[in-house]
């Protein structure tokens, strides 16, 4: 197929020319954080540079404030066997 013929969709861009970039806007910056709640790139985002640097500060401020959290990993709430044991012993030597 020629290069001429080639018919590609172009790719909307992910943040309009109206969206601020705020720490506050929670609606915007959940959209490039990952289910761990890492930062995603700026490859997985197309985002500008300057786009990106300004996600990327939003977010941060977002988590100083408590907004956003350092990191979303469930496993680290859970109770595990070791810990239930643990509790199971302090409470028998009372």
């Amino acid at each position: 197929m020629d290069k001429s013929k080639r018919s590609f969709r172009r790719r909307l861009p992910p943040i309009e020319s109206g969206d601020r970039i705020d720490y506050r806007n929670m609606n915007l910056i959940s959209r490039f954080i990952s289910e761990q709640g890492k930062i995603l790139s700026r490859r997985v985002n197309r985002l500008t540079l300057k786009q990106q640097r300004l996600i990327t500060i939003a977010i941060k401020q977002a988590r100083i404030l408590s907004l956003l959290p350092f990191l979303n990993n469930e496993k680290q709430f859970e109770r595990t066997e070791s810990t239930d044991r643990a509790i199971g012993l302090r409470t028998r030597n009372k």
